[in-house]
């Protein structure tokens, strides 16, 4: 089972927009700490089973195979106050995460704080118009290796 933070899992066009996503962050004064970039089938279906089948809220309503996180497309984020992990959502920590969302989409990337159906704000990605089933079939983004 593998869950990586590394960015270097990405295919070079996300990490290319994580990067100045950290960069711009840093910028506002905001410190981002990466939390997850690639995870395999069998961690997402671990994921998946969280709150369902085991222990825990649900996070997720992606199975293996189901997040763009499976191909490499996708990241998780969260901000920093004073070195600490900011998980609230309401108050200044929601504007924390609002400005967050906002310098991520202006780098030309997927928000999902701005989903309808199941809302996560620490996670973004780059799709480059390509569905599940194209990547699931094997096709990248213009520009990965």
């Amino acid at each position: 089972m593998i869950t990586s933070r590394k960015l270097d899992d990405l295919q070079l066009p996300v990490k290319i927009k994580a990067l100045n996503l950290i960069h711009e962050c840093k910028l506002a004064g905001i410190d981002l700490l990466i939390t997850c970039t690639y995870r395999d089938f069998e961690a997402q279906n671990a994921l998946y089973a969280q709150g369902r089948t085991v222990p825990g809220r649900i996070v997720t309503n992606a199975r293996g195979g189901q997040s763009f996180h499976n191909f490499h497309m996708a990241f998780d984020v969260v901000p920093l106050r004073a070195g600490k992990p900011v998980w609230g959502t309401t108050g200044a920590d929601g504007l924390l995460w609002q400005k967050v969302g906002a310098l991520g989409e202006a780098q030309g990337l997927e928000w999902a704080g701005r989903w309808k159906r199941f809302r996560e704000l620490p996670h973004f990605q780059l799709t480059g118009g390509l569905t599940l089933a194209e990547v699931n079939a094997g096709k990248k983004l213009e520009g990965a290796a």
